[in-house]
């Protein structure tokens, strides 16, 4: 088949679809992959071929966003997430939805495999089958169709136990204004291209999608009653860790002590006083091994090491996390799903992007405990470490999600829905 990747230049949401190329050209199909010119080398290295984003939509995400925007510094949860919505993610998205259609005219594609945070695959689905591929989204990000079941996406709560969906519908009243920015903007788009408004909210657009390739399992996610037969829970797909030489002090690794990985992704890492500073400070009297990765940040921005840690740029966590007895994290989706695959208890912190959605799924399941703050007090994290270490309970709820995700068909169950959703959109198919 002839297959479209399509991805906003994030780190965290291109990475696990690196691995979606290297298999999809494994099993013979033609890849395109759409995102950030700084990609590009990796993008080949799958064996698809690399389209660049319109000088519009491209951007470096290894720059600070707080620099681009200084707005954005005083904003936490849902008010975050709308700031982001509008400017980082509606804004491109015409000329996201112009490069896809751009592609799809000049050699013609059965599926676009497109990121929750490629705002153009909602354009895109403007268009009636088959003038537009089947459009297939791989949820490299927390589930955000809304749901009465859930609430609404960026606030951070879980199911409430009682009252549950007269809670949310209150919600949902008191957050639209804030998204009411964004919204004008997609539906004006819309309306350009397709002659009506969107006919839904920009964050719920994947719900009128052919398919949903969610890269968790369902025990990672809230219950909907409401859920469409359209969401598939595929697990996460495995993505090569980066390749780094092992640290000197690695055979630490093997001493009695419990290990302690605290990282600050490769993205919200310029500031290690957010988390790994805290971190370092929390631990510092305790008897673990605490093992920090700046995620590519020179060590030597880092506080002092205490005497019992250890800090390296990059660790390929498919080596490192088999020693680890917790993981501390700033929330990053990706991340966390690797650490679940371990079935490692997990504390979160981080009051941006997806992260607030994270962390409280992290509770929600009983794998781990959430801080609702960007930058915790040390207190806050020795308390929470000290819990998920001592408390089995919370290995036990990730260990439970480990045996899930071990079921889970990956890589796999994703050729299927999206073989499915070819077919259901009439593409002929070229492979």
């Amino acid at each position: 088949m002839n297959i479209v990747i399509a991805s906003v230049p994030i780190h965290g949401h291109v990475n696990p679809l690196l691995g979606v190329a290297r298999s999809l050209v494994a099993r013979g199909d033609r890849v395109r992959f759409l995102t950030g010119a700084r990609f590009a080398d990796a993008v080949t290295a799958t064996g698809a071929e690399h389209v660049p984003l319109p000088d519009e939509a491209d951007f470096d995400d290894r720059l600070d966003l707080a620099e681009r925007f200084p707005e954005r510094t005083a904003l936490s949860g849902v008010k975050a997430l709308a700031f982001d919505v509008e400017h980082v993610f509606v804004q491109p998205a015409r000329a996201q939805h112009d490069a896809v259609m751009a592609a799809h005219a000049a050699e013609p594609a059965d599926a676009v495999l497109a990121d929750p945070a490629f705002a153009g695959g909602a354009y895109v689905l403007g268009h009636p089958p088959p003038r537009r591929p089947a459009v297939v989204v791989c949820g490299v990000l927390p589930l955000s169709l809304a749901s009465p079941d859930v609430a609404p996406f960026g606030m951070g709560l879980p199911p409430a136990r009682r009252l549950n969906r007269t809670r949310n519908r209150a919600l949902s009243a008191v957050s639209r204004p804030v998204f009411r920015g964004a919204e004008r903007i997609a539906a004006d788009t819309n309306r350009s291209l397709h002659g009506v408004p969107l006919p839904h909210a920009v964050l719920d657009w994947a719900s009128r999608a052919d398919a949903i390739a969610q890269f968790t399992v369902a025990s990672f996610e809230y219950p909907r009653a409401d859920m469409p037969a359209t969401v598939h829970f595929v697990g996460p797909i495995t993505v090569p860790g980066t390749p780094a030489p092992r640290p000197d002090w690695w055979g630490d690794l093997d001493s009695d002590r419990p290990v302690v990985h605290v990282t600050q992704g490769t993205i919200a890492n310029k500031d290690p006083g957010q988390l790994i500073g805290p971190a370092l400070e929390a631990l510092a009297d305790e008897d673990v091994l605490v093992v920090v990765s700046t995620g590519g940040e020179p060590i030597d921005t880092l506080p002092a090491l205490p005497g019992n840690a250890r800090a390296a740029e990059y660790i390929d966590h498919d080596e490192l996390l088999p020693h680890v007895d917790a993981f501390v994290t700033n929330g990053g989706y990706g991340g966390v799903q690797k650490a679940l695959r371990h079935g490692l208890p997990i504390v979160a912190t981080g009051g941006k992007e997806d992260k607030p959605e994270v962390g409280a799924r992290i509770a929600w399941s009983g794998a781990g405990r959430r801080i609702r703050t960007e930058q915790p007090r040390p207190q806050q994290l020795r308390r929470a470490i000290r819990a998920v270490l001592d408390d089995p309970s919370y290995k036990a709820a990730s260990g439970r999600i480990a045996a899930d995700m071990a079921a889970a068909p990956g890589v796999e169950g994703l050729f299927r829905v999206v073989d499915a959703a070819c077919g259901q959109n009439g593409a002929a198919g070229t492979g």
